[in-house]
């Protein structure tokens, strides 16, 4: 049982999005199973800024080399296993505080399928964790991705 004057007060507010944001984990669902999106060992960052810009990676652990150390020399399987477990894209945002929804309006992605779209996300903050939860992730269901305010530089 989680003791309620323990737990932080959930905040919507624009500003408390501002900042660095780690990824914990991306939980998707799909035809009712759950799964790690990019792994159990995700890394990636989300950044907002003040004035409304945005930029997000996620990359899966264990990626292993690749033969060459000229990208344009891949093959077909190193590429698709990048292509599976990465996702990175750019933009702005706006957020509307009544709807507890942050619109990412994307204007480029490593899945050109989202360039030039909005995606909407309903969030949270509590503490220093931030919940994004979608209806429509890039995987074909619902995902709910956790992140955690970046500590600062020593």
């Amino acid at each position: 049982m989680v003791d309620s004057d323990l737990t932080p007060s959930a905040s919507y507010d624009a500003k408390d999005l501002v900042g660095t944001w780690m990824v914990v984990s991306v939980v998707a669902e799909r035809d009712g199973r759950e799964f790690d999106s990019y792994g159990p060992n995700v890394k990636g960052m989300l950044v907002l800024d003040a004035n409304g810009r945005y930029s997000i990676i996620f990359i899966a652990a264990g990626f292993p080399s690749f033969g060459s150390d000229i990208r344009s020399r891949v093959t077909a399987d190193e590429a698709m296993t990048v292509v599976a477990g990465s996702l990175a894209h750019f933009g702005t945002y706006v957020v509307d505080e009544a709807d507890k929804s942050l619109t990412l309006q994307i204007e480029r992605a490593t899945f050109p399928n989202w360039d030039g779209k909005g995606k909407r996300r309903s969030y949270v903050i509590r503490g220093e964790e931030l919940r994004f939860m979608e209806h429509h992730s890039s995987t074909g269901g619902p995902a709910t991705t956790i992140f955690e305010r970046a500590k600062p530089l020593p």
